[in-house]
């Protein structure tokens, strides 16, 4: 027997052949691809085709192996390739490469759970991506197909826009050099890189061609031209050139085409939505949004919010359903806040639970039993065996309104007396909760199809003497997402905020972890 026979007189290379065989029989049916004569049909074109344009949906097309499938394809075409054990392994690597790019199309690329996000398995309940395939491969219809897998959301139609624009930019192999100046520069002054900065101004849609302009100073136009910047990343539109909008204004456009794709990937990981109303909150962007269906033409609800601290309180991503809103609620302190603020506090300075409505409690629910301030309960407060609220009213940290919707990390929507910090274009100040610019406005649209419920008897029990909880008729989905690029309702326009909590840098290198694999 020479060198390389197996017990069966078979060699290595027979015996891989019928291997590579296999796996094609076992990743597709027979000649699924290729047509009788071992040659590639149409919709071979048609898969090459969406695996070369997976960069258009913020996707790799070397993920799926696109360039030497198409060199193979060629080959098959040519004629250059007629084993069959060749022509099974193509099909087996063509059809394996389809299924990963329609599942990252429909479900992304990373499983949001695997960073500590509190979201559902995009893969749970989901459609059978091969099966889909197969059926879309012999009835000629896989771009229909791809279309049909991708999320069923306005902004995610929009975003793909503005990457291919934003692309446009990135790859721009003439921009204007870095806009420099000593900050801050303001309406009127001299300024020797206007026309560098009005390039660029024009260049991301801020400023009309038009405008143009050939003097060496700051004038109306571009701080106009600025302020809408300014707006759309989350900057003071004051229409300085201040030292936060010159760093923003020398981003590189790669690096938003970078916030645009990661964009594209979270909206992959939300769960399908059903037709009724939605409330949804952009935590880098500080903003809710409230929708009639969950693919709006506008939305019913617009409003600025205040989210966790980003040092040490963040605000969670999750997906829960609002289930019913409390008037004038007491605010059960966490353990960690009385643990870390509010004890110190109290056992310096005793009296400020009467100055700031606090009071120990014994037990469970709002009828918990009152303890009577002490040395003694104060002990027992930090062993954790008394617990501390804050009674209702216009001193209560939550205000006059909460909305629930349970979730383990006790997070929750409500009202706040600090009003003063919806002024600041960034509002990272809670320790987890999301306060609200307009309560009211949020109450009336989640109780709208409660007829009692005006605006008059919201406002009323806001300002009543009891708490009151109130269940909605119709519960729905409320989503507390993380974005760093967003197409915003009010202006139509693509919106880029900073990475408050680093997770845009967390997800890409998940991503890069699992293309070294």
């Amino acid at each position: 027997m020479s060198a390389g026979r197996g017990p069966r007189g078979l060699c290595a290379a027979v015996l891989a052949a019928l291997l590579w065989v296999a796996i094609g029989a076992a990743a597709a049916p027979t000649a699924l691809w290729l047509d009788r004569d071992g040659r590639p049909g149409a919709s071979v074109r048609d898969a090459l085709q969406l695996l070369s344009d997976a960069a258009t949906d913020g996707l790799v097309p070397a993920d799926y192996g696109v360039d030497e499938l198409a060199g193979r394809a060629a080959a098959l075409g040519r004629g250059d390739v007629s084993a069959a054990s060749l022509q099974a392994a193509f099909e087996g690597d063509l059809d394996a490469a389809m299924q990963r790019f329609l599942h990252d199309l429909h479900f992304g690329r990373v499983d949001p759970r695997s960073l500590g996000f509190r979201l559902p398995s995009p893969r749970s309940g989901g459609p059978d991506t091969a099966a889909l395939l197969h059926a879309a491969v012999a009835e000629r219809r896989l771009p229909a197909l791809a279309a049909d897998l991708r999320p069923r959301l306005q902004q995610y139609r929009k975003l793909r826009d503005a990457l291919a624009r934003y692309r446009v930019l990135a790859e721009d192999r003439s921009p204007p050099g870095l806009v420099r100046a000593t900050p801050p520069v303001k309406p009127g002054d001299a300024f020797g890189d206007a026309a560098a900065l009005q390039r660029r101004l024009v260049a991301a849609g801020d400023l009309p061609t038009e405008a143009a302009q050939a003097t060496p100073r700051y004038e109306s136009a571009l701080a106009e031209g600025v302020r809408r910047f300014q707006r759309r990343h989350g900057l003071d539109a004051d229409g300085v050139l201040g030292r936060k909008t010159l760093e923003a204004l020398n981003v590189p456009m790669a690096l938003r085409v970078q916030q645009i794709e990661l964009a594209l990937e979270r909206l992959r990981w939300l769960p399908e939505l059903g037709p009724g109303p939605v409330v949804g909150i952009n935590i880098p962007l500080f903003r809710l949004w409230a929708w009639d269906t969950a693919d709006p033409q506008r939305t019913a609800i617009d409003m600025a919010v205040v989210v966790g601290r980003a040092l040490n309180t963040r605000t969670p991503v999750m997906a829960e359903t609002m289930r019913s809103v409390i008037f004038r609620p007491y605010w059960n302190v966490p353990r960690s806040i009385v643990r870390n603020e509010l004890l110190p506090a109290l056992m310096r300075d005793p009296a400020r639970l009467q100055r700031d409505d606090l009071e120990i409690v014994r037990g469970d629910g709002d009828d918990a039993q009152v303890v009577p301030a002490s040395p003694q309960a104060l002990a027992l407060l930090g062993q954790g065996k008394l617990r501390l609220r804050q009674r209702p009213g216009p001193k209560n940290s939550l205000g006059l309104v909460k909305f629930v919707f349970p979730n383990a990390e006790n997070i929750y929507l409500h009202d706040t007396p600090a009003t003063q910090l919806f002024q600041r274009s960034r509002r990272d100040f809670s320790h987890g909760c999301v306060r609200l610019e307009d309560p009211v406005a949020l109450a009336q649209w989640l109780l709208r199809d409660q007829p009692r419920w005006t605006r008059e008897r919201i406002e009323a029990s806001m300002a009543g003497t009891s708490t009151l909880r109130v269940d909605l008729s119709r519960p729905l989905p409320v989503l507390l997402f993380y974005m760093t690029a967003t197409v915003m309702p009010e202006d139509d326009a693509l919106h880029l905020a900073d990475d408050i909590y680093g997770h845009d840098a967390r997800l890409l290198q998940a991503l890069s972890a699992r293309r070294r694999r």
